[in-house]
């Protein structure tokens, strides 16, 4: 199933409020992690699946990658990114993630910043990223980790009071579709456990370079009261590949 929520006018500007769609990369808490497991970027091609506002696409370019092509499927969200963006060297599409068909060996590194847990097909998605990097190419990409997917809720066990006592985990390994609320909407999101986020890309040929479930920083426990609560559970998985 193909989800286009953000065409959706209220939820996109629900969406245009958060904080990383307004102030961008270093907005998002993740983004730290991930780019330190981004290749250089100078002189590459780079596909991001998923583009959004084109935040990732913009940083591309920043750090010299020679040519950046942002798949997305909402039309709201490329709009955005086009107003956003004043570089010829970057091409904005409107096409599924699932639906992407391209020339092999296109592309040197492959992104995508939380897109593919609404993907059905996460292993198909693994092969066409094999196929279209050149070899010695990457496939870096954040999804929600699986211990924050497993119950649609997605939510805390709460006390008498209110605290939060513990992050619930259930039906880990009944993978599949969940309807999950996002801002105060409901969406499809796709659980899979770890080892199948790890094994469709060995089976896609990939060799695994770094994972990471985004273990707050001094730094950032310090800066932030919030990320407390990821010290408890993880919120996200980050994995590079290369392709062999």
């Amino acid at each position: 199933m193909k989800q286009n929520k953000y065409d959706d006018s209220s939820f996109f500007a629900k969406y245009s409020q958060m904080p990383r769609s307004i102030g961008g990369l270093e907005a998002a808490g993740e983004w730290s992690t991930f780019r330190a497991m981004l290749p250089d970027l100078r002189g590459v091609r780079v596909l991001d699946l998923g583009c959004g506002f084109g935040w990732h696409c913009r940083y591309a370019r920043e750090q010299q990658a020679s040519s950046v092509l942002g798949i997305e499927l909402s039309a709201n969200m490329l709009e955005r990114a086009k107003e956003m963006t004043n570089d010829q060297q970057i091409e904005y599409r409107q096409m599924a993630i699932e639906d992407i068909d391209l020339p092999g060996a296109t592309f040197d590194v492959i992104l995508s910043s939380l897109a593919l847990h609404y993907v059905e097909d996460y292993d198909a998605i693994c092969r066409s990223a094999y196929d279209m990097l050149v070899p010695g190419g990457s496939f870096v990409f954040s999804v929600e980790h699986p211990i924050f997917t497993a119950l649609a809720a997605q939510d805390w066990h709460y006390g008498p009071q209110g605290e939060k006592l513990h992050w619930p985990v259930d039906n880990y390994h009944a993978e599949g579709a969940r309807e999950a609320s996002f801002l105060n909407d409901d969406v499809i999101k796709y659980h899979r456990t770890v080892a199948t986020y790890i094994n469709g890309l060995l089976a896609a040929g990939f060799s695994l370079t770094k994972q990471s479930e985004l273990r707050p920083t001094k730094e950032m426990l310090e800066s932030n009261a919030a990320w407390h609560e990821e010290v408890r559970r993880p919120m996200f998985l980050l994995i590079a590949a290369v392709k062999i």
